[in-house]
């Protein structure tokens, strides 16, 4: 058995690396020479396995972008002796001895001179002349006849409005007319199309944009109401109205003011004056609703007495308010422009009762604390000055500008600057001797009192056919500018020259000088 398997051994060797030889060589043997092992491995089978075959795979990661950062401090720089000075020390300080007394003496009367009061550096670009920056219009309001009777700015200076309606003689109580608003900021602004647009069905008169709120604007109807609107929210702009109540205008509305409340300045209230003879002050409810809160009423009997005053037709007690200024030193002073022609200097804390029998819900009381010389004819338009406490202007449909002080009676100064009617005038904001004025030729008129008391500086042709110049305001933000609307229902916004924009050398002294000496 053993030699046998040695044997097999042997074959095993020789047969190595043959296929299948190993299985046949240890099958014979065991075939021959072992009966029991042949009988036991009958059933003797192949069988083979393999694993599934391994799958492999390379990868590789690379960044995307590197950067390679260094840091190195700068050589030190060595520290500089300054040089021995060139200068020969004792001639240098005997020198400024020498000279030390005719400088001082120099300096003193350099800052005893005036020569530079009231200059500013200015870097903007200057405008040498009066330019026309926009035309603006609204083709529906044009084409039923409407002229623009107010224009007014809003808080920031962006925002132009104005009020269409009628200023010629009739009944425009029913007329149906609009409130315009254009935002000059606005990229691509179309002047034929404003920004916003509210119908109202009676005469808009006048217009005022809130002090603090840019969308807020009241308005003054022919019918006598006092309406406020948002001009941001066009599908309902309205926010409150007086209605018609006994407490209404029964006249046409002329202008309205927002005023701030005396308790709480941040809360604003609306004042109304109308040729009915009442100045009227508005509070806005939560219901929409203008309620009256204080009121006042011009009576003949109760004004203060002026020699130079007509009688007034037999059986007339009210006198009509056709403007309103407020003084910018006190705000309860203001100034009432008149039918009768007469300035009337006025105050909100005025505490006598009128004598009045027309219908209101509050106590009226008699404003009037002082009557000025009249005009030749009725005030369209009264301005107080907002760098002197005591002057203001009035311009009527007797073609002349009264300059007037809060101190005396008659006026200062009388100025003839139309034929026609003059229907607006306004200081200017940043300029304390420069003012405009619109005439009834189709003129905006441009004074500077340091170079000429009598004529204008300049004159502007806002109508080709000379009709009317209604109305017009100073941007109080964007100084350079200047709004006027007129009768062919068109508002201009004119770009003013440098001159009326930069306030002069010792301007507002010369103010006070004319104020001085002309009352005494």
């Amino acid at each position: 058995m053993n030699t046998e398997i040695q044997d097999s051994q042997a074959r095993i060797t020789k047969e190595e690396g043959k296929e299948g030889a190993f299985e046949k060589t240890w099958s014979i043997s065991f075939c021959t020479h072992s009966g029991k092992r042949r009988s036991s491995l009958k059933n003797l089978k192949k069988r083979s396995c393999q694993t599934a075959s391994i799958s492999t795979a390379e990868k590789a990661a690379q960044t995307r972008k590197h950067v390679d950062a260094q840091v190195q401090t700068e050589a030190p720089v060595p520290v500089s002796v300054p040089p021995t000075s060139l200068h020969d020390d004792p001639r240098l300080a005997a020198f400024l001895r020498r000279v030390e007394a005719m400088v001082i003496r120099e300096l003193n009367k350099n800052w005893q001179s005036h020569a530079f009061d009231g200059f500013e550096v200015n870097w903007t670009e200057q405008q040498p002349t009066v330019t026309c920056l926009h035309t603006l219009g609204y083709p529906p309001a044009q084409g039923q006849g409407l002229h623009v009777t107010s224009v007014s700015w809003n808080t920031t200076g962006s925002v132009v409005a104005c009020a269409y309606g009628r200023l010629d003689d009739g009944d425009w109580s029913t007329l149906k007319s609009f409130v315009c608003a254009w935002n000059l900021d606005r990229r691509g602004l179309n002047p034929r199309q404003p920004s916003a647009v509210v119908e109202v069905p009676s005469a808009v008169m006048c217009l005022a944009f809130h002090p603090t709120q840019p969308s807020h604007v009241a308005g003054g109807l022919y019918s006598g109401e006092v309406l406020v609107w948002d001009v941001s929210n066009p599908e309902d702009p309205l926010l409150w109205r007086t209605g018609l109540t006994d407490d209404t205008h029964t006249d046409p509305v002329y202008q309205v003011v927002w005023l701030p409340e005396p308790r709480h300045s941040h809360r604003f209230q609306v004042l109304s004056v109308a040729t009915d003879g009442k100045v009227l002050l508005w509070q806005g409810l939560g219901a929409g609703q203008l309620q009256l809160t204080d009121g006042f009423a011009l009576v003949v009997q109760q004004l203060p007495r002026n020699a130079k005053l007509k009688k007034p037709p037999r059986g007339e007690t009210e006198v009509g308010a056709t403007a309103v200024a407020f003084s910018s030193f006190d705000p309860r002073l203001f100034v009432l422009g008149t039918e009768g022609g007469f300035p009337l200097k006025c105050s909100l804390a005025a505490e006598e009762a009128a004598l009045t029998r027309m219908p209101s819900s509050v106590p009226l009381r008699a404003p009037a604390q002082l009557t000025f010389s009249p005009h030749g004819g009725p005030i369209y338009s009264v301005s107080c000055s907002p760098f002197h406490r005591n002057l203001f202007l009035s311009a009527g449909t007797d073609g002349h500008i009264h300059l007037y002080s809060m101190l005396q009676a008659q006026p200062l100064a009388s100025l003839q600057l139309s034929h026609k009617y003059l229907f607006a005038v306004r200081w200017s904001p940043v300029r304390p001797l420069v003012f405009a004025a619109a005439s009834g030729e189709g003129d905006v008129q441009l004074f500077d009192l340091q170079k000429s008391s009598q004529k204008p500086t300049v004159s502007i042709k806002q109508t080709q056919d000379e009709s009317p110049v209604y109305c017009l305001e100073f941007n109080c933000q964007r100084t350079q500018l200047l709004a006027a609307g007129d009768a062919e229902g068109t508002v201009k916004v004119w770009q003013l020259s440098t001159e009326f924009t930069e306030q002069g050398p010792r301007e507002t002294e010369d103010l006070e000088q004319l104020a001085a000496e002309v009352a005494t």
